[in-house]
Protein backbone atom coordinates (compact mmCIF):
# COMPACT_ATOMS: atom_id res chain seq x y z
CA UNK A 1 0.00 0.00 0.00
CA UNK A 2 1.88 2.94 -1.10
CA UNK A 3 0.97 6.80 -1.94
CA UNK A 4 2.58 9.90 -2.57
CA UNK A 5 3.46 12.28 -0.49
CA UNK A 6 1.21 15.25 -0.41
CA UNK A 7 2.26 18.34 -2.33
CA UNK A 8 0.82 20.75 -0.47
CA UNK A 9 3.22 23.61 0.60
CA UNK A 10 3.39 27.06 1.63
CA UNK A 11 5.51 30.70 0.97
CA UNK A 12 7.75 30.93 4.02
CA UNK A 13 10.16 33.70 3.30
CA UNK A 14 10.30 32.71 -0.01
CA UNK A 15 10.91 28.78 0.57
CA UNK A 16 8.42 25.88 -0.06
CA UNK A 17 7.87 23.86 3.12
CA UNK A 18 6.18 20.48 3.56
CA UNK A 19 2.84 19.97 5.93
CA UNK A 20 5.30 17.73 8.51
CA UNK A 21 2.10 16.50 10.47
CA UNK A 22 0.01 15.10 7.30
CA UNK A 23 3.35 13.34 6.44
CA UNK A 24 3.70 11.57 10.13
CA UNK A 25 0.08 10.46 9.92
CA UNK A 26 0.53 9.13 6.24
CA UNK A 27 4.13 7.15 7.19
CA UNK A 28 1.83 5.88 10.29
CA UNK A 29 -0.77 4.38 8.57
CA UNK A 30 1.53 3.00 6.10
CA UNK A 31 3.51 1.31 9.01
CA UNK A 32 0.35 -0.14 10.64
CA UNK A 33 -0.70 -2.02 7.18
CA UNK A 34 2.55 -3.11 6.90
CA UNK A 35 2.51 -4.95 10.20
CA UNK A 36 -1.18 -5.68 9.64
CA UNK A 37 -0.24 -7.71 6.62
CA UNK A 38 2.60 -9.67 7.76
CA UNK A 39 0.32 -10.79 10.85
CA UNK A 40 -2.22 -11.78 9.13
CA UNK A 41 0.41 -13.96 6.94
CA UNK A 42 2.09 -15.81 9.82
CA UNK A 43 -1.71 -16.58 10.95
CA UNK A 44 -2.79 -17.59 7.77
CA UNK A 45 0.37 -20.04 7.44
CA UNK A 46 0.15 -21.59 10.67
CA UNK A 47 -3.38 -21.50 11.72
CA UNK A 48 -6.54 -23.92 10.78
CA UNK A 49 -8.56 -21.03 10.09
CA UNK A 50 -6.80 -19.54 7.53
CA UNK A 51 -10.00 -18.29 5.26
CA UNK A 52 -11.80 -16.66 8.13
CA UNK A 53 -8.36 -14.74 8.85
CA UNK A 54 -7.94 -13.69 5.03
CA UNK A 55 -11.38 -12.19 5.01
CA UNK A 56 -10.87 -10.46 8.35
CA UNK A 57 -7.39 -8.83 7.14
CA UNK A 58 -9.56 -7.78 3.83
CA UNK A 59 -11.75 -5.99 5.78
CA UNK A 60 -9.14 -4.36 8.35
CA UNK A 61 -7.27 -3.19 5.16
CA UNK A 62 -10.26 -1.75 3.47
CA UNK A 63 -11.29 0.02 6.71
CA UNK A 64 -7.82 1.32 7.21
CA UNK A 65 -7.84 2.76 3.48
CA UNK A 66 -11.16 4.43 3.79
CA UNK A 67 -10.11 6.33 6.98
CA UNK A 68 -7.09 7.37 4.84
CA UNK A 69 -9.07 8.86 2.04
CA UNK A 70 -11.42 10.45 4.26
CA UNK A 71 -8.50 12.47 6.58
CA UNK A 72 -6.91 13.61 2.95
CA UNK A 73 -10.29 15.33 1.95
CA UNK A 74 -10.52 16.58 4.90
CA UNK A 75 -7.72 18.36 5.58
CA UNK A 76 -7.40 19.04 1.90
CA UNK A 77 -10.56 20.96 1.59
CA UNK A 78 -10.26 22.70 5.37
CA UNK A 79 -10.75 26.48 5.28
CA UNK A 80 -7.46 28.58 4.69
CA UNK A 81 -5.55 29.37 7.71
CA UNK A 82 -2.62 32.19 8.77
CA UNK A 83 -0.54 29.43 7.59
CA UNK A 84 -2.10 29.41 3.56
CA UNK A 85 -0.14 31.25 0.86
CA UNK A 86 -0.79 34.90 0.58
CA UNK A 87 -1.54 36.27 -2.59
CA UNK A 88 -0.25 39.86 -4.10
CA UNK A 89 -2.98 42.41 -4.61
CA UNK A 90 -4.96 43.24 -7.72
CA UNK A 91 -4.12 46.66 -9.47
CA UNK A 92 -6.13 49.04 -8.03
CA UNK A 93 -7.74 46.90 -4.83
CA UNK A 94 -6.61 48.23 -0.95
CA UNK A 95 -5.19 46.32 2.05
CA UNK A 96 -8.27 45.22 4.18
CA UNK A 97 -10.55 44.83 1.38
CA UNK A 98 -11.60 41.17 -0.02
CA UNK A 99 -10.88 40.88 -3.75
CA UNK A 100 -13.59 39.98 -6.60
CA UNK A 101 -12.91 36.68 -6.08
CA UNK A 102 -13.33 36.28 -2.39
CA UNK A 103 -16.93 38.59 -2.32
CA UNK A 104 -19.96 36.86 -3.27
CA UNK A 105 -21.89 38.73 -6.19
CA UNK A 106 -25.15 39.56 -3.75
CA UNK A 107 -22.80 40.50 -0.47
CA UNK A 108 -24.64 43.94 1.02
CA UNK A 109 -22.26 45.83 4.04
CA UNK A 110 -24.25 45.36 7.03
CA UNK A 111 -27.08 47.59 7.76
CA UNK A 112 -26.44 50.53 10.42
CA UNK A 113 -28.55 52.33 12.85
CA UNK A 114 -27.74 56.28 14.37
CA UNK A 115 -28.48 56.38 18.40
CA UNK A 116 -27.54 59.04 20.45
CA UNK A 117 -26.87 58.28 24.10
CA UNK A 118 -25.86 60.48 27.15
CA UNK A 119 -24.62 58.12 30.25
CA UNK A 120 -22.67 59.56 33.07
CA UNK A 121 -18.78 58.49 34.01
CA UNK A 122 -16.74 58.97 36.81
CA UNK A 123 -14.06 61.81 36.83
CA UNK A 124 -11.32 59.42 36.46
CA UNK A 125 -8.78 58.36 34.17
CA UNK A 126 -9.06 55.19 31.72
CA UNK A 127 -13.45 56.27 32.72
CA UNK A 128 -14.13 57.68 29.16
CA UNK A 129 -11.46 54.85 27.70
CA UNK A 130 -13.54 51.95 29.05
CA UNK A 131 -16.68 52.72 27.68
CA UNK A 132 -15.47 53.68 24.30
CA UNK A 133 -13.67 49.84 24.37
CA UNK A 134 -17.45 48.36 25.67
CA UNK A 135 -18.69 50.10 22.52
CA UNK A 136 -16.21 48.93 20.51
CA UNK A 137 -16.45 45.50 20.95
CA UNK A 138 -19.70 45.56 20.04
CA UNK A 139 -18.41 47.63 16.57
CA UNK A 140 -20.45 50.17 17.04
CA UNK A 141 -18.65 53.40 16.08
CA UNK A 142 -18.63 57.18 17.79
CA UNK A 143 -19.30 60.04 14.88
CA UNK A 144 -19.19 62.68 17.85
CA UNK A 145 -19.06 62.87 21.46
CA UNK A 146 -19.68 66.09 23.63
CA UNK A 147 -18.65 66.43 27.57
CA UNK A 148 -20.39 68.34 30.19
CA UNK A 149 -18.68 68.33 33.01
CA UNK A 150 -20.39 67.93 36.64
CA UNK A 151 -19.26 68.44 40.23
CA UNK A 152 -18.67 64.71 40.69
CA UNK A 153 -18.26 63.05 37.08
CA UNK A 154 -18.77 64.12 33.51
CA UNK A 155 -22.21 63.51 31.55
CA UNK A 156 -20.98 62.67 28.13
CA UNK A 157 -23.14 63.08 24.88
CA UNK A 158 -22.25 60.52 22.10
CA UNK A 159 -24.01 60.04 18.43
CA UNK A 160 -23.41 56.07 17.40
CA UNK A 161 -23.43 54.29 14.63
CA UNK A 162 -24.12 50.79 15.66
CA UNK A 163 -25.10 47.48 13.70
CA UNK A 164 -29.07 47.24 13.18
CA UNK A 165 -29.48 44.07 15.01
CA UNK A 166 -28.27 45.89 18.29
CA UNK A 167 -31.37 47.19 20.06
CA UNK A 168 -31.04 50.00 22.56
CA UNK A 169 -31.63 47.26 25.65
CA UNK A 170 -28.54 45.63 24.68
CA UNK A 171 -26.15 49.19 24.15
CA UNK A 172 -27.42 50.37 27.62
CA UNK A 173 -26.52 47.40 29.09
CA UNK A 174 -22.78 47.28 27.88
CA UNK A 175 -22.60 50.70 29.08
CA UNK A 176 -23.88 49.73 32.04
CA UNK A 177 -21.63 47.38 32.54
CA UNK A 178 -18.48 49.42 31.67
CA UNK A 179 -19.37 51.82 33.83
CA UNK A 180 -22.09 54.49 32.55
CA UNK A 181 -25.24 55.73 34.70
CA UNK A 182 -27.87 56.61 34.36
CA UNK A 183 -27.65 56.36 31.00
CA UNK A 184 -30.34 57.84 28.09
CA UNK A 185 -31.26 56.71 24.97
CA UNK A 186 -32.77 57.31 21.64
CA UNK A 187 -32.72 56.67 17.97
CA UNK A 188 -31.33 59.57 15.95
CA UNK A 189 -31.11 60.76 11.95
CA UNK A 190 -29.05 62.75 9.83
CA UNK A 191 -29.98 65.80 11.05
CA UNK A 192 -27.85 65.03 14.61
CA UNK A 193 -24.59 64.60 11.85
CA UNK A 194 -24.18 68.03 12.28
CA UNK A 195 -21.01 68.84 14.84
CA UNK A 196 -22.33 70.64 17.80
CA UNK A 197 -20.75 74.60 17.14
CA UNK A 198 -22.40 74.59 13.64
CA UNK A 199 -25.85 73.47 15.08
CA UNK A 200 -25.07 76.38 17.75
CA UNK A 201 -24.40 78.79 15.00
CA UNK A 202 -27.26 77.97 12.86
CA UNK A 203 -29.74 78.30 15.75
CA UNK A 204 -28.50 82.05 16.79
CA UNK A 205 -28.80 82.89 13.08
CA UNK A 206 -32.51 81.82 13.79
CA UNK A 207 -33.01 83.64 16.54
CA UNK A 208 -31.15 87.15 15.03
CA UNK A 209 -33.24 86.69 12.13
CA UNK A 210 -36.63 86.49 13.84
CA UNK A 211 -37.49 87.16 17.39
CA UNK A 212 -40.46 84.22 17.57
CA UNK A 213 -38.04 81.69 16.54
CA UNK A 214 -36.62 81.71 20.48
CA UNK A 215 -38.51 78.81 21.81
CA UNK A 216 -38.06 76.42 18.56
CA UNK A 217 -34.47 77.24 19.02
CA UNK A 218 -34.58 76.12 22.55
CA UNK A 219 -36.40 72.78 21.60
CA UNK A 220 -33.96 72.22 18.87
CA UNK A 221 -31.22 72.73 21.29
CA UNK A 222 -32.38 71.21 23.85
CA UNK A 223 -34.37 68.36 22.88
CA UNK A 224 -37.74 66.99 23.51
CA UNK A 225 -38.95 69.79 26.10
CA UNK A 226 -41.81 71.76 26.94
CA UNK A 227 -41.31 75.61 27.12
CA UNK A 228 -43.59 77.30 28.36
CA UNK A 229 -43.53 81.70 27.66
CA UNK A 230 -45.34 83.65 30.91
CA UNK A 231 -45.82 87.23 30.58
CA UNK A 232 -45.11 89.52 33.43
CA UNK A 233 -48.90 91.15 33.33
CA UNK A 234 -50.52 87.99 32.76
CA UNK A 235 -53.52 87.93 30.25
CA UNK A 236 -56.93 87.95 32.39
CA UNK A 237 -55.36 89.18 35.64
CA UNK A 238 -53.55 85.51 36.15
CA UNK A 239 -51.03 85.12 38.60
CA UNK A 240 -47.66 86.87 37.96
CA UNK A 241 -44.53 84.74 37.55
CA UNK A 242 -42.14 84.03 40.26
CA UNK A 243 -39.27 86.22 40.28
CA UNK A 244 -35.97 84.35 38.41
CA UNK A 245 -32.34 85.85 38.71
CA UNK A 246 -31.14 87.88 36.06
CA UNK A 247 -28.66 84.97 35.37
CA UNK A 248 -31.77 82.69 35.26
CA UNK A 249 -32.24 79.53 37.73
CA UNK A 250 -31.13 75.53 37.00
CA UNK A 251 -33.41 73.24 38.80
CA UNK A 252 -32.72 70.03 37.46
CA UNK A 253 -34.68 69.26 35.10
CA UNK A 254 -36.66 72.83 35.09
CA UNK A 255 -34.75 75.91 33.67
CA UNK A 256 -36.21 79.46 34.17
CA UNK A 257 -34.77 82.47 32.12
CA UNK A 258 -35.58 85.79 32.05
CA UNK A 259 -37.31 86.82 29.44
CA UNK A 260 -36.69 90.12 27.81
CA UNK A 261 -40.16 91.67 28.16
CA UNK A 262 -39.78 90.64 32.00
CA UNK A 263 -41.68 87.73 32.18
CA UNK A 264 -40.19 84.11 32.36
CA UNK A 265 -39.82 81.70 30.18
CA UNK A 266 -39.91 77.87 31.79
CA UNK A 267 -38.06 75.19 29.90
CA UNK A 268 -38.79 71.41 31.33
CA UNK A 269 -37.83 68.32 30.52
CA UNK A 270 -38.92 65.31 33.25
CA UNK A 271 -37.22 62.52 31.54
CA UNK A 272 -33.19 64.07 31.48
CA UNK A 273 -31.71 66.54 33.72
CA UNK A 274 -30.37 69.49 32.33
CA UNK A 275 -26.09 70.00 32.67
CA UNK A 276 -24.53 73.11 33.15
CA UNK A 277 -23.05 73.39 29.87
CA UNK A 278 -26.82 73.00 28.26
CA UNK A 279 -27.82 75.84 30.62
CA UNK A 280 -25.24 78.05 29.73
CA UNK A 281 -26.38 77.55 26.01
CA UNK A 282 -29.55 78.70 26.01
CA UNK A 283 -29.19 81.38 28.35
CA UNK A 284 -26.92 82.65 26.04
CA UNK A 285 -29.53 82.25 22.97
CA UNK A 286 -31.85 84.16 25.54
CA UNK A 287 -29.37 86.78 25.90
CA UNK A 288 -29.16 87.45 22.18
CA UNK A 289 -32.54 87.25 21.76
CA UNK A 290 -32.95 90.40 24.19
CA UNK A 291 -29.96 92.51 22.56
CA UNK A 292 -31.44 92.72 19.21
CA UNK A 293 -34.84 93.48 20.53
CA UNK A 294 -38.48 92.93 18.72
CA UNK A 295 -37.83 92.06 14.93
CA UNK A 296 -40.00 90.83 12.35
CA UNK A 297 -38.58 89.72 8.92
CA UNK A 298 -39.74 91.96 6.23
CA UNK A 299 -41.65 90.50 3.09
CA UNK A 300 -45.69 90.48 2.03
CA UNK A 301 -47.66 88.75 -0.57
CA UNK A 302 -50.09 90.61 -2.43
CA UNK A 303 -52.95 88.85 -3.35
CA UNK A 304 -56.24 89.52 -5.46
CA UNK A 305 -59.37 88.44 -4.34
CA UNK A 306 -62.45 86.93 -6.64
CA UNK A 307 -64.06 90.19 -6.81
CA UNK A 308 -60.76 92.46 -8.39
CA UNK A 309 -59.56 93.37 -5.02
CA UNK A 310 -56.00 93.89 -3.67
CA UNK A 311 -55.28 92.42 -0.31
CA UNK A 312 -51.40 92.61 1.33
CA UNK A 313 -50.68 88.95 3.97
CA UNK A 314 -47.56 90.00 5.81
CA UNK A 315 -45.92 89.36 9.50
CA UNK A 316 -47.36 91.58 12.00
CA UNK A 317 -45.60 92.75 15.30
CA UNK A 318 -46.67 94.98 18.37
CA UNK A 319 -46.34 98.27 16.30
CA UNK A 320 -49.93 96.77 14.73
CA UNK A 321 -51.42 96.90 17.96
CA UNK A 322 -53.59 99.89 17.28
CA UNK A 323 -54.52 98.92 14.11
CA UNK A 324 -55.97 95.47 15.42
CA UNK A 325 -57.42 97.31 18.41
CA UNK A 326 -59.62 99.25 15.68
CA UNK A 327 -60.06 96.22 13.62
CA UNK A 328 -61.79 94.55 16.98
CA UNK A 329 -63.95 97.69 17.11
CA UNK A 330 -65.39 96.86 13.97
CA UNK A 331 -66.13 92.98 14.63
CA UNK A 332 -69.62 92.20 15.73
CA UNK A 333 -70.27 91.11 18.70
CA UNK A 334 -70.79 87.50 17.64
CA UNK A 335 -67.31 87.77 15.58
CA UNK A 336 -65.57 88.36 18.71
CA UNK A 337 -67.52 85.36 20.56
CA UNK A 338 -66.43 82.60 18.25
CA UNK A 339 -62.36 84.01 18.23
CA UNK A 340 -62.47 84.82 21.56
CA UNK A 341 -65.34 82.37 23.07
CA UNK A 342 -67.26 84.81 25.21
CA UNK A 343 -67.31 88.40 25.53
CA UNK A 344 -64.13 90.38 25.16
CA UNK A 345 -63.79 93.11 27.39
CA UNK A 346 -60.47 95.00 27.25
CA UNK A 347 -59.26 94.28 23.53
CA UNK A 348 -55.91 95.86 24.00
CA UNK A 349 -54.55 93.18 26.39
CA UNK A 350 -54.65 90.32 24.55
CA UNK A 351 -53.45 92.07 21.40
CA UNK A 352 -50.32 92.96 23.34
CA UNK A 353 -49.71 89.10 23.70
CA UNK A 354 -50.75 88.04 21.00
CA UNK A 355 -48.83 90.24 18.33
CA UNK A 356 -45.51 89.43 20.79
CA UNK A 357 -43.11 87.51 18.70
CA UNK A 358 -42.36 86.14 21.81
CA UNK A 359 -44.87 84.07 22.38
CA UNK A 360 -45.90 83.25 18.63
CA UNK A 361 -46.78 83.90 14.89
CA UNK A 362 -48.87 86.70 13.48
CA UNK A 363 -49.43 87.29 9.77
CA UNK A 364 -51.92 90.40 9.05
CA UNK A 365 -53.94 91.08 6.29
CA UNK A 366 -54.06 94.61 4.91
CA UNK A 367 -56.24 96.49 2.46
CA UNK A 368 -54.59 99.18 -0.02
CA UNK A 369 -56.02 101.95 2.08
CA UNK A 370 -53.72 100.56 5.08
CA UNK A 371 -56.40 98.99 7.29
CA UNK A 372 -56.12 95.66 8.48
CA UNK A 373 -58.91 93.48 8.34
CA UNK A 374 -57.54 90.12 9.14
CA UNK A 375 -55.42 88.66 11.80
CA UNK A 376 -53.77 84.86 12.07
CA UNK A 377 -52.22 83.37 14.92
CA UNK A 378 -49.30 80.77 15.49
CA UNK A 379 -49.23 80.62 18.69
CA UNK A 380 -46.64 78.32 21.06
CA UNK A 381 -48.41 76.46 23.94
CA UNK A 382 -45.69 74.34 25.83
CA UNK A 383 -44.77 71.54 23.09
CA UNK A 384 -48.47 71.77 21.45
CA UNK A 385 -49.44 74.87 18.61
CA UNK A 386 -52.38 76.52 18.60
CA UNK A 387 -54.37 78.11 16.00
CA UNK A 388 -56.51 81.29 16.13
CA UNK A 389 -58.55 83.49 13.06
CA UNK A 390 -60.19 87.15 13.21
CA UNK A 391 -61.78 88.26 10.18
CA UNK A 392 -63.53 91.20 10.28
CA UNK A 393 -67.55 90.98 9.29
CA UNK A 394 -67.63 92.40 5.49
CA UNK A 395 -64.58 90.63 4.59
CA UNK A 396 -65.74 87.23 5.82
CA UNK A 397 -66.69 84.60 3.31
CA UNK A 398 -64.23 85.61 0.48
CA UNK A 399 -61.47 82.92 1.27
CA UNK A 400 -59.34 85.40 3.49
CA UNK A 401 -59.74 82.37 6.80
CA UNK A 402 -58.48 79.50 4.58
CA UNK A 403 -55.56 81.59 3.12
CA UNK A 404 -54.57 82.55 6.97
CA UNK A 405 -55.04 78.73 7.97
CA UNK A 406 -53.31 77.62 5.13
CA UNK A 407 -50.60 80.02 5.66
CA UNK A 408 -49.82 78.80 9.43
CA UNK A 409 -50.05 75.38 9.31
CA UNK A 410 -46.89 75.67 6.52
CA UNK A 411 -45.40 77.92 9.36
CA UNK A 412 -45.72 75.04 11.99
CA UNK A 413 -44.86 72.28 9.45
CA UNK A 414 -41.65 74.46 8.79
CA UNK A 415 -41.32 74.71 12.53
CA UNK A 416 -41.37 70.94 12.40
CA UNK A 417 -44.71 70.90 14.58
CA UNK A 418 -46.26 67.50 14.94
CA UNK A 419 -49.56 68.75 15.25
CA UNK A 420 -51.51 72.64 14.95
CA UNK A 421 -54.95 72.42 17.70
CA UNK A 422 -57.93 74.90 17.10
CA UNK A 423 -60.31 75.74 19.64
CA UNK A 424 -63.72 77.15 18.46
CA UNK A 425 -67.89 76.77 19.17
CA UNK A 426 -69.07 73.94 17.51
CA UNK A 427 -71.83 76.92 15.74
CA UNK A 428 -68.32 78.17 14.12
CA UNK A 429 -69.13 76.37 10.49
CA UNK A 430 -66.43 78.09 9.06
CA UNK A 431 -63.54 77.33 10.94
CA UNK A 432 -64.51 73.69 10.64
CA UNK A 433 -64.55 74.16 6.94
CA UNK A 434 -61.37 75.89 6.72
CA UNK A 435 -59.78 72.85 8.90
CA UNK A 436 -61.30 70.40 6.43
CA UNK A 437 -60.24 71.93 3.35
CA UNK A 438 -56.63 71.55 4.43
CA UNK A 439 -56.64 67.94 3.42
CA UNK A 440 -54.85 66.39 6.65
CA UNK A 441 -55.95 64.03 9.97
CA UNK A 442 -58.20 65.81 11.88
CA UNK A 443 -59.20 64.94 15.65
CA UNK A 444 -62.73 66.44 17.19
CA UNK A 445 -62.96 66.78 20.97
CA UNK A 446 -66.39 68.71 21.87
CA UNK A 447 -67.19 69.39 25.41
CA UNK A 448 -70.04 71.77 26.35
CA UNK A 449 -70.30 73.20 23.24
CA UNK A 450 -66.33 74.23 23.01
CA UNK A 451 -64.88 72.34 19.68
CA UNK A 452 -61.11 71.54 19.80
CA UNK A 453 -59.87 70.48 16.44
CA UNK A 454 -56.61 68.62 15.76
CA UNK A 455 -54.90 68.68 12.68
CA UNK A 456 -51.98 66.03 12.50
CA UNK A 457 -49.16 67.58 10.25
CA UNK A 458 -47.11 65.53 7.54
CA UNK A 459 -44.58 66.86 5.39
CA UNK A 460 -46.50 65.24 2.22
CA UNK A 461 -49.92 66.52 3.11
CA UNK A 462 -48.01 70.45 3.72
CA UNK A 463 -45.79 70.78 0.34
CA UNK A 464 -48.50 72.30 -1.67
CA UNK A 465 -49.38 75.13 1.03
CA UNK A 466 -48.02 78.33 0.30
CA UNK A 467 -44.98 79.68 1.83
CA UNK A 468 -44.96 82.57 3.91
CA UNK A 469 -41.46 83.01 4.25
CA UNK A 470 -39.80 86.22 1.37
CA UNK A 471 -36.90 88.14 1.08
CA UNK A 472 -36.99 91.63 2.24
CA UNK A 473 -39.00 93.54 -0.51
CA UNK A 474 -39.86 90.74 -2.60
CA UNK A 475 -43.70 90.83 -3.37
CA UNK A 476 -45.68 87.93 -5.22
CA UNK A 477 -48.88 87.61 -6.27
CA UNK A 478 -51.88 85.16 -6.39
CA UNK A 479 -55.90 85.05 -6.68
CA UNK A 480 -57.21 83.83 -3.72
CA UNK A 481 -60.17 81.12 -4.59
CA UNK A 482 -63.47 80.57 -1.93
Amino acid sequence: MTRDMSDVTRARHGRPVHHWRRDVIELAALFTAVAVADAVANLVGHGPDGPELLLVSAVVLVATAGFHTWWARRHGHAPPTSDTQARPLSAGQQAGQPSPQETAPDAVPDASVLWRMRTTVKDAPGSLATLCTALAGLRVDILSLQTHPLGEGTVDEFLLRAPAALGGAELSRAVSLAGGADTWIERADAHDLVDAPTRVLGLATRTALDAAELPLTLRQLLGRCTIRSLPAAPVGGGRRPAAVPVEGALEGTVMRLRAPEGGVITVERPYLPFTPTEFARARALVELDARLGPRVPVGQDVLTLPEGSDITVRRADPSDREAAKAMHERCSARTLGMRYHGPVGDADRYLKHLLSPRFGRTLAVQTASGRIVGLGHLLWDGDETEVALLVEDDWQRRGIGGELLGRLVTMAQEANCASVYAVTQASNTGMVAAMRALGLPLDYQIEEGTLVITARLSTEATTSLPSYEQSPGQYGERIVRD
